[in-house]
């Protein structure tokens, strides 16, 4: 006669249940740079920096429009005076859309609700992106307007289309650029800083050296990229300008990029 065997005693609790999720629809990626694009203005800092970006161009191209001669209020003059402020300002504000997750520690809820890594860092490309095509457009529509008030002959005539596309590219490279060293570090001052101060130190550092001035044009970003801002007419750059601004942003953005993509990537959420 066979004993019967003694049942587990009851906890109390439910069995555990796993939860299955493949029935759930994924994120469309649109929505995902929706919500990238309202992160950056939906908070106080995003919204004082992006202001910034609008007053301090318009205010660059104001005190360049009192001083300069009649003849010289061009609009290629104007675009070009908004590139300095927009190339400090806009590579902050894509620091921040990438720093903000660590700092705030909002990170652990993001890759929650998207597990894809990947997918979440393209979104704030895409979003980066966005915000610095609306930031030269702006500045496109305040050149225009002081180039009207300007009264200058011809006034709208200089510039080309292929200085026009430089000078756009030269502002999403920056974008890029704040994004690499946002994902590098995943601290806003750190990224900040480094962000100013490296490119900064070493375009110092080769014009100093004369055994480095040669291998400038290849190795330093703002050496290689000044030509872009001395173009005019139907200049463009030569085949050997165009490589060197390649090694550079390759040095500079690129290699940055994909090194904080991997960290970003492996990185714990605490």
């Amino acid at each position: 006669m066979s004993t019967p065997t003694p049942s587990a005693p009851s906890t109390g609790y439910a069995p555990v249940r796993p939860l299955d999720v493949t029935g759930t629809a994924p994120i469309p990626f649109a929505r995902l740079v929706s919500v990238e694009l309202r992160k950056m203005w939906d908070t106080r800092a995003g919204l004082w920096l992006l202001g910034s970006i609008l007053v301090v161009t318009a205010a660059f191209m104001l005190i360049f429009f009192f001083v300069a001669d009649p003849a010289d209020r061009l609009f290629e003059n104007f675009i070009g005076i908004s590139a300095s402020p927009q190339g400090f300002l806009l590579p902050v504000l894509g620091i921040l859309l990438v720093t903000q997750e660590w700092g705030q520690r909002t990170a652990m809820v993001t890759f929650a609700l998207e597990p894809s890594r990947g997918k979440v860092i393209s979104a704030k490309v895409v979003a980066a992106l966005v915000f610095g095509a609306a930031a030269f457009v702006a500045a496109i529509a305040i050149a225009a307007l002081f180039t009207a008030i300007g009264g200058a002959a011809d006034g709208f005539g200089d510039l080309t289309v292929w200085v026009f596309g430089l000078f756009f590219l030269l502002q999403l490279l920056t974008i890029i650029q704040g994004l690499a060293y946002g994902l590098l570090l995943l601290n806003s001052p750190a990224a900040i800083v480094t962000f100013f101060v490296a490119p900064i130190a070493s375009t110092i550092v080769f014009n100093l050296v004369p055994g480095l001035r040669d291998a400038a044009p290849w190795l330093d970003l703002g050496t290689a990229q000044q030509p872009l801002f001395e173009l005019g007419g139907g200049e463009s750059l030569t085949g050997e300008q165009w490589a060197q601004l390649g090694t550079t942003t390759l040095v500079w953005i690129l290699i940055p990029f994909a090194l904080g993509l991997v960290r970003v990537l492996r990185a714990e959420l605490k």
